[in-house]
């Protein structure tokens, strides 16, 4: 890292470990936190995060003040997790795929084709397994505060077209830096390229990579469709993604304060998924209207592609496959 930027990521992390000793504001009885996420705030995501504060400081009568942080403001989702971790005043949402870094079994929640819809994907958070999976993350100082938030499934979109696995042997596709995604695209036959959310455009532009993949109103905040014009509704994973705070943070708050967090959370995420719903809808009109080839491929063809990635964590539970299938089948 520069010396500039680290130098302002210390700055950063100085600050925000200031307002995580003092989360309790000067007025009695009224708690400021902070939530921080890497999306545009136009997207679902940051519609979300508004709701949240909205609905939070209406529910407590003021005692809740939200501040939002969106478009990565605080630091990359890595930095933000790891300064949740250090008991800064910071609820980040990330993913299951990012927390395998400290329960590997977190990220089978975002294996390929896993389920086929979001319900499914949204009972098993209340199954037995999750909450096993919970006490583990517990352990490790995470706290997870939402649970419910659909972030929407992934699609691909590149320069060139792609009608079948075959097309895309040698693409290089952008994808998040962690190793689900990685070994994803691996199996797929593309060359997965980790980069940051905000290099898609400038990569693309370059030719540093063929393509990138993620929900479709993400692909429509970072302007993908405007040096890609191919589309393959491949929805090779459905995603719901994790509000989550270091438990050290969570700890120094009342616990009628946690319950109204978790409680606003939920109903901004339920609102968030129809404004997700909606967003789809409009994002394929825009993208038609704006050139783009927008293509069905066959599901199955990808899916089977893609089984190799669930025997490529040797960190992952014995059985841990047949046990989230199970608990799916429960719930």
């Amino acid at each position: 890292m520069p010396k500039s930027k680290k130098w302002i990521f210390m700055m950063v992390c100085c600050f925000i470990a200031l307002v995580g000793c003092s989360n309790k504001s000067a007025e009695e009885d009224v708690y400021r936190i902070n939530i921080a996420h890497g999306n545009q705030p136009s997207e679902p995501v940051g519609i979300i995060a508004e709701k949240w504060k909205e609905i939070a400081a209406e529910k407590s009568d003021g005692k809740v003040q939200i501040e939002v942080y969106p478009s990565s403001q605080l630091g990359s989702e890595k930095e933000v997790v790891e300064q949740a971790l250090m008991g800064n005043n910071v609820v980040i949402f990330t993913g299951y795929d990012f927390l395998m870094d400290y329960v590997p079994d977190a990220g089978i929640i975002t294996a390929p084709y896993l389920t086929d819809d979001f319900d499914s994907l949204l009972a098993l958070t209340d199954s037995e397994w999750f909450e096993k999976l919970e006490k583990k993350l517990n352990d490790k100082k995470i706290d997870i505060v939402n649970t419910t938030t659909v972030y929407g499934a992934r699609h691909l979109m590149t320069v060139k077209p792609v009608e079948s696995a075959e097309d895309l042997k040698g693409m290089k596709i952008r994808v998040p830096n962690n190793q689900m995604y990685i070994k994803t695209f691996e199996a797929m036959g593309a060359s997965p390229t980790p980069l940051p959310l905000s290099d898609v455009y400038p990569g693309l532009q370059q030719g540093l990579i063929d393509g990138a993949e993620n929900p479709l109103p993400t692909l429509a905040g970072s302007k993908t469709q405007e040096v890609a014009k191919n589309l393959a509704l491949t929805e090779h994973t459905k995603i719901i993604s994790p509000w989550i705070a270091g438990s050290d943070f969570m700890n120094t708050l009342p616990d009628d304060v946690v319950a109204l967090l978790k409680e606003s959370g939920d109903e901004a995420a339920a609102y968030g998924r129809e404004v997700l719903e909606s967003e789809n809808e409009k994002v394929l009109e825009e993208f038609i209207d704006q050139g783009v080839e927008i293509r069905e491929i066959d599901i199955e063809e990808f899916r089977e592609k893609t089984k190799s990635v669930y025997t490529s964590f040797p960190d992952w539970s014995d059985g841990l496959y047949e046990e989230v299938q199970k608990a799916l089948k429960e719930n």
